[in-house]
């Protein structure tokens, strides 16, 4: 019954979320992590299509100038990059230093920095296993807290946390993954009960297979991630960050593109624990490999 009833609460909450997205300010900005590549800079491309300026956010510094650049050129707005490793907390200090000395407002925050990893739990390799959680978890949090208590003092702003449909059912395979994105789905829920009553609206995506270069950085072999998971549960990257800004804008809980991934979403919630494990574990990549 609890199970039941938190579900329900992530569309049925006690405020009125507000359109959440700020008309365009050349002195405000929409962060987003991750930006290098996949859902995340195909989100910034729709928040630029929408006439706001962005600042993009990651590792990989050539990449993000050439996705200014064009963002700059085709959509006539104002987009500057911060190179950072956001899983360090001294890079997510220089981050709000950086905007602070530009002159930027905060209006949105998209945390999608964030990678997985695949095998066993008891052998993965633990500095590789501990950065993720500290870049899916850590990281997310603290630059929710950094720039989500400048949006409750003004009185507006958006956050879009990136789960995935992993995060409503354990995934053994990929346990901590799975684990880390549970708690991000809970951790948005909550945030957006205590920031909606100073009109900041939170929006957590949850996506399912999508075509992007998370398959490889988690250590999926050649064809696994793709027969992981029938065709027609996978979601373009573009498609996927349509419907997370467009949800945004609306003020949703959750966006999950795709009906199948909602339903398999659903009944991954819902379904006992012990036969959602035992029908992940028969059929996950990582698993079928360690088989003897």
């Amino acid at each position: 019954m609890h199970r039941r009833l938190a579900f329900r609460s992530s569309n049925s909450l006690s405020y009125d979320a507000r359109m959440s997205l700020p008309s365009p300010d050349t002195n405000r900005t929409c962060v987003v992590t991750g930006a290098s590549s996949g859902i995340g800079s195909e989100i910034a491309r729709q928040l630029a299509r929408r006439g706001l300026g962005v600042t993009l956010v990651a590792r990989r510094e050539d990449r993000l100038r050439t996705l200014a650049d064009e963002l700059s050129s085709t959509c006539n707005i104002r987009a500057e990059v911060v190179s950072c490793d956001l899983t360090e907390r001294s890079s997510r200090d220089r981050l709000a230093q950086a905007l602070d000395d530009r002159g930027l407002t905060v209006d949105v925050l998209v945390n999608n920095a964030g990678f997985g990893t695949t095998g066993l739990a008891h052998q993965m390799d633990r500095d590789r296993e501990l950065g993720m959680i500290r870049t899916n978890v850590e990281a997310l949090v603290d630059l929710c807290m950094i720039f989500g208590r400048g949006m409750a003092d003004r009185g507006g702003g958006a956050i879009l946390n990136v789960a995935s449909t992993a995060a409503f059912q354990p995934v053994p395979g990929q346990a901590a993954y799975a684990a880390t994105k549970s708690f991000v789905l809970s951790y948005s829920h909550s945030l957006r009960a205590e920031l909606g009553r100073s009109g900041v609206s939170v929006t957590v995506l949850c996506p399912g297979p999508v075509d992007t270069e998370f398959a490889d950085t988690a250590g999926f072999e050649a064809g696994e991630a793709e027969g992981a998971a029938p065709k027609f549960m996978w979601i373009p990257a573009d498609r996927v960050a349509q419907e997370a800004v467009d949800g945004l804008a609306r003020g949703k809980a959750v966006v999950i593109p795709g009906l199948a991934n909602r339903l398999t979403a659903i009944g991954g919630y819902f379904a006992p624990r012990r036969v959602v494990t035992s029908l992940v574990a028969s059929r996950h990549p990582a698993l079928q490999r360690t088989r003897p």
